[in-house]
């Protein structure tokens, strides 16, 4: 493995980690061990494991966000098409850490950082509180558009607010519920909510 590949291995396998185990769960030895390489080799290029985990969850974040904008900032696409869209995003990611009859596990790495915020550098804190402010604006944006079309009908800011609520607390939903069918009905929830 060149630099590039080892640094991006290194970071994969930290999320999937950090994701089974949360934040004490993960350490340098297993993924080590996993990888064939040094924690030498990983402190090299990552130094603390407050470093990796503050790259791995900007990355995660980020790329989140991107998936996000992709599904709520294409204007003509229906709301239902939207809400259908993110239960097709949350469910590729629900099913990378969970097989079919198995009890749900966590799989998203905001919801399990979250719960080991305390942990987190003030950087990685940020991320998380800018997560859901952005998640907001992107949601906020596309319902007030929805409902200038005629699509949405009461009121958009609670209806934000439960859109918010429901993607940012999406694994937690899986887990209470046991599997994903609860998230489904969430969203099919909100879709009818927005439509009375």
């Amino acid at each position: 493995m060149d630099e590039s590949e080892s640094r991006s291995e290194i970071k994969r396998l930290a999320e999937e980690l950090l994701v089974r185990h949360g934040y004490r769960g993960m350490g340098y030895a297993e993924i080590a061990t996993r990888l064939g390489i040094t924690r030498a080799n990983i402190h090299y290029h990552f130094g603390s494991k407050a470093a990796l985990i503050d790259e791995v969850l900007a990355d995660y974040v980020a790329a989140t966000l991107e998936a996000l904008r992709g599904v709520w900032a294409v204007d003509g696409t229906p709301l239902p098409d939207k809400l259908r869209q993110m239960l097709v995003f949350s469910r590729q990611r629900y099913d990378r850490f969970n097989a079919d009859g198995e009890l749900v596990r966590p799989w998203s790495l905001i919801s399990r950082l979250r719960q080991d915020q305390e942990l987190l550098t003030e950087a990685g804190r940020a991320r998380l509180a800018h997560f859901s402010t952005e998640i907001r604006d992107i949601f906020a944006g596309a319902l007030k558009r929805a409902a200038a079309a005629g699509e949405i009908h009461g009121d958009v800011e609670a209806i934000t607010t439960l859109l918010v609520a429901i993607a940012d607390s999406a694994a937690p939903i899986t887990i209470a519920e046991g599997g994903f069918a609860g998230l489904e009905a969430a969203y099919a929830a909100l879709g009818r909510i927005s439509r009375s």
